[in-house]
């Protein structure tokens, strides 16, 4: 049966079974294990990235469940943001926000709603079919079903429950001082029309091609003296409201195509580059300070401008430096932080002559209505610019350049420096606290914590939360339309309900901006805010919104806060994982989580990102079907992609597991069967040799993968068990063959229950990895009961909580490695000779530590010796090549052993089938095998007797000597 149908079976019987619901309600002496579940967006089908992710959210509570735990895992569906937003857009044929409110807002967000679990069926068949337990429907927690319709265990960010506790988080947050609204210079993109936080800003990061240009600035007071600023960022230069220098840097005159320009002495040679020029006197920066300039542009050059009398003039400002550029900073007050403080500190014009959707504004008369940045050419207005400044005759110089230019995550839109008014979280304020609570996070791999973590932590600043969209979490404020200064923050329905009289049964924009009450300070009308909330807000929200807390679930959210566990990709720890961090300690003073691991990216074989386009991966649910899900998850569990770190992914990896891994195990568990009574106990108190190897060998596994385990290290807790299989085939099923098939009843049986015992615990050790090889074993072994409701091996024996593993003797396990040294040198020897192993020799000399009989008997079956002699020395070893008479029959009597019952199992005989052996040969070589070893031969090949006789039978060669071979029942 191909593992793909057996895997199917094993669903069927958890199904019928329930075994999911059982492994939760069975007797949990430890309590409660918690763990969250970041939501993804069911708005595409999962890829091998979900699939990490989700493989090692089933792992660890499968490991937690053994050990005593009760483990809840609930799923969860991430419901709003640009993502749905995008996707109606698309559909609707939008490409301006102007666009959406023409349509109508409520129809819009209706829409959303609609698309937000368009692919839920074919993610919950693949998280299902990968074998991942996870609650889709019914079981813990509060009746999250709400206004989706969609089952009611799986939490819904847009539910009405979960958005309620997100009001809630943002009132704490109000309360506690945490909160203010500012305008500030933040990324935004046109085309969505609204701001983006820091590490959305992060996400989009591209290299591209721009252009930069040296402007021309006459002084009003020299003409014909012109200050050469340098930008890279040409569309802003129409709201150009002033100049910076540096107080520190030495200035020089230039005299150039009979014009004379200013500009940072150190960078003379480079901005003149390409011209003939005689440089003058130095130009002290105090000189230019307070200076006037003809403005490049005509637009704003007006005197009812607020604060007029203070532009185009030329300021301090201690940003400036001579690391690149001129020297001299041009100033666009609405377009850059540094610009936007400057204009603050010096009162000047605030012009912002870019609308939100990213075009000029009317009164840019010569660009009114375009693009600054276009998406499809992120240069053509500055193109256009650039030809105005050559008109003027005040272009210097352009330049392109390539450097790393944000743009959307969503939309792939390039961004905009723009000043905006936002509400923020006081992040800074308690960065001390964020700091000291991540130092309590154990992180998977390690350098997380400290690496990529630690640092985006130490350079974080004031989140911004507003977002100018309409599918989303709304801001809960409610202000006043007489006096601005009049805010009421909301932080229940209850509490909205009492204030406005209205019943409140949705959240959403199109429902909640309908809600106004009156202004308790002056009597005016109180109504919200447009924004919505940053999605990450909600994300960041779900410890406490996936229980309805504070509404529900008071004690189980305080005895199970913070949560023990969680995993996402190495992205989210500038998001989901950050976001969460900051919430819980801002509200709680705790992180949010007390272990996390990281995943990398999996990428096409080529080392490309996986793209449907370029058809470069299989798909997912291919592979499974071919190799089964097992062999998927040992493969990914196994690999770098579980430290961080990208992944290749390979069809030949998956199959390797297949091979190695299952068949090999299967094929030792068909052995088994073939030897094994209905009653075979388990049982660890055999003396032979092989099996108190093969025991302290599994009670190694299982102290290896425990620590692993509890460590989260994902990678130390899968790959020993490859090798463990391959251990127990090809050495200690292989040298114990004959103890299976032999008439030393007592012996037998203790092979045989050595091997269950084995069988059995390997099953447990295997399971949370791959769950449906560790239930088919434990089945066939004849178990009833679940695998994945059994106690964890190690811990099957606990006092208080502490571990008791089965005993490990360390010196079997380094003497039987010595012996596979050994092996491994002889059989060296014997190819360098070029003498077949089924050729029995006199003596092998081995220069190692002396071992004993049981070692030693090994060594001499293994390498096919009469003796085996040991010599004071290193890792050494010498063969007797020389081979008698006696010695030569015996290697043809093996060949002919192996030959035939090579004939047996084409034939497709098994043990149970006694032959009848006809045999025709003129070799007196072959002749004295059947005269000397008849016996041996007959019980070799499981033969009742052996017939010298005429026949056809099948023509083979025995180490040169031809022989007639029929087998016959």
């Amino acid at each position: 049966m191909k593992q793909a149908e057996i895997e199917k079976k094993i669903l069927d019987f958890w199904e019928k079974d329930n075994t999911f619901q059982k492994s939760i309600e069975k007797d949990a002496p430890h309590g409660d294990y918690v763990f969250y579940d970041g939501p993804p967006f069911a708005t595409g089908t999962p890829h091998y990235g979900h699939i990490v992710a989700s493989l090692m959210k089933d792992m660890v509570p499968r490991y937690f469940t053994m050990r005593g735990f009760r483990v809840e895992r609930r799923w969860g569906w991430d419901c709003h943001g640009l993502p749905i937003e995008n996707i109606v857009e698309k559909e609707k044929g939008f490409k301006h926000k102007k666009d959406i409110i023409e349509y109508g807002v409520d129809k819009f967000n209706e829409d959303a709603r609609s698309k937000v679990l368009k692919y839920a069926d074919e993610w919950q068949t693949v998280i299902e079919r990968m074998g991942r337990w996870v609650d889709f429907s019914a079981q813990g927690g509060p009746d999250l079903g709400g206004d989706s319709g969609y089952g009611k265990g799986a939490y819904l960010t847009m539910d009405v429950e979960y958005m309620e506790s997100i009001w809630h988080v943002f009132k704490e947050l109000y309360d506690k001082d945490l909160l203010y609204e500012a305008y500030r210079s933040m990324h935004i993109c046109p085309r969505c029309e609204t701001t983006l936080a820091q590490s959305e800003v992060a996400q989009g990061y591209k290299d591209v091609k721009d252009l930069s240009v040296i402007a021309k600035f006459e002084l009003e007071d020299e003409p014909g003296t012109f200050l050469l600023a340098w930008t890279t960022t040409p569309w802003t230069l129409p709201g150009n409201m002033a100049l910076a220098v540096g107080e520190d840097i030495d200035y020089a005159r230039i005299v150039c195509d009979k014009a004379i320009y200013i500009a940072a002495k150190d960078h003379v040679q480079d901005i003149f580059k390409d011209k003939e020029y005689e440089q003058k006197e130095d130009v002290p920066a105090r000189d230019l300070i307070g200076k006037k300039y003809k403005p490049l542009f005509p637009y704003y050059d007006n005197e009812n401008l607020e604060n007029h009398k203070n532009a185009f003039k030329v300021y301090s400002a201690d940003f400036v430096n001579t690391e690149e550029g001129t020297g001299i900073v041009h100033i666009a007050p609405a377009f850059g932080e540094d610009d936007y403080n400057l204009s603050k500190k010096e009162n000047l014009p605030f012009v912002q002559h870019v609308n939100m959707d990213g075009t000029f504004k009317s009164e840019v008369t010569d660009f009114a209505g375009k693009e600054v940045k276009p998406k499809d050419d992120s240069t053509a207005t500055d193109v256009e610019i650039i030809k105005y400044l050559a008109k003027k005759d005040l272009l210097f110089s352009k330049e392109k350049f390539e450097h790393s230019y944000p743009h959307c995550w969503r939309c792939e839109s390039p961004l905009l420096n723009y000043s905006a008014s936002s509400w923020f979280v006081k992040v800074e304020k308690i960065k001390k606290d964020l700091l000291k609570n991540a130092k309590k996070i154990n992180w998977m791999p390690e350098h997380i914590k400290e690496g990529r973590f630690g640092q985006w932590l130490s350079g974080a600043r004031d989140w911004s939360i507003s977002r100018q969209r309409f599918w989303g979490s709304v801001m809960p404020i409610w202000v006043c339309e007489k006096n601005k200064d009049h805010k009421k923050v909301i932080g229940s329905i209850k509490e909205l309900e009492d204030l406005s009289g209205y019943k409140v049964e949705d959240l959403h924009k199109h429902f909640v901006d309908e809600v106004a009450f009156k202004c308790k300070e002056c009597e005016g009308e109180m109504r919200r805010i447009p924004d919505v909330l940053d999605c990450w807000f909600e994300s960041g929200s779900m410890p406490f919104a996936q229980l309805h807390y504070p509404f529900e679930n008071k004690k189980k959210f305080k005895n199970n806060f913070p949560a023990e566990f969680i995993a996402e990709g190495v992205d989210q720890t500038r998001a989901w994982f950050y976001y969460m961090h900051v919430l819980a300690t801002a509200l709680k003073k705790k992180p949010a989580f007390q272990n996390v691991i990281v995943n990398g990216i999996v990428l096409a074989e080529d080392g490309r990102k996986m793209s449907k386009s370029l058809n470069n991966y299989p798909d997912p649910m291919e592979i499974i079907e071919k190799y089964g899900a097992d062999a998927v998850r040992y493969y990914l569990a196994s690999s770098t992609v579980m430290r961080a770190e990208d992944l290749n992914f390979s069809e030949k990896g998956v199959d390797e597991v297949v091979k190695k891994v299952i068949l090999t195990l299967y094929n030792v568990l068909a052995f088994y069967k073939m030897y094994a009574p209905d009653e075979v106990s388990a049982d660890d108190k055999s003396k032979n040799i092989l099996d108190k190897w093969i025991i302290s060998k599994t009670n190694e596994l299982i102290s290896e993968v425990t620590d692993a385990y509890d460590k989260y290290d994902l990678n130390r807790a899968t790959r020993p068990i490859m090798e463990f299989i391959n251990e127990l085939s090809t050495w200690y099923i292989r040298r114990s063959r004959d103890r299976f098939k032999g008439e030393d009843q007592d012996d037998k049986n203790f092979a045989l229950s050595t091997l269950r015992f084995v069988l059995e615990r390997l099953s447990l050790v295997m399971a949370p990895v791959i769950p449906f090889t560790a239930e088919h074993l434990w089945q066939e072994l004849g178990n009833k009961e679940s695998v994945h409701l059994q106690e964890w091996p190690a811990f099957a024996k606990a006092s208080a909580g502490k571990p008791k593993a089965g005993k490990v003797d360390k010196d079997v396990l380094e003497k039987m490695q010595n012996v596979l040294q050994i092996v491994e040198l002889g059989l060296a020897a014997r190819a360098e000779a070029g003498i077949k192993i089924r050729q029995p020799l006199g003596m092998a000399k081995v220069f190692n530590k002396e071992l004993s009989d049981d070692y030693a008997s090994l060594i001499k079956d293994e390498l096919n010796v009469k003796q085996v002699a040991f010599v004071k020395g290193e890792n050494k070893i010498e063969l007797d090549t020389k081979i008698t008479d006696e010695l030569r029959i015996e290697g043809n009597l093996r060949e002919l052993v192996r030959t035939i019952n090579a004939m047996r199992k084409k034939q497709g005989l098994t043990p149970g089938d006694v032959v009848v052996l006809k045999y025709k040969t003129d070799s007196d070589e072959l002749k004295k095998v059947f005269d000397q070893f008849e016996d041996e031969l007959k019980k070799s090949v499981i033969a009742s007797e052996l017939v010298d006789g005429d026949i056809d039978g099948e023509k083979v060669d025995i180490n040169g000597e031809n022989i007639n071979i029929e087998i016959g029942i």
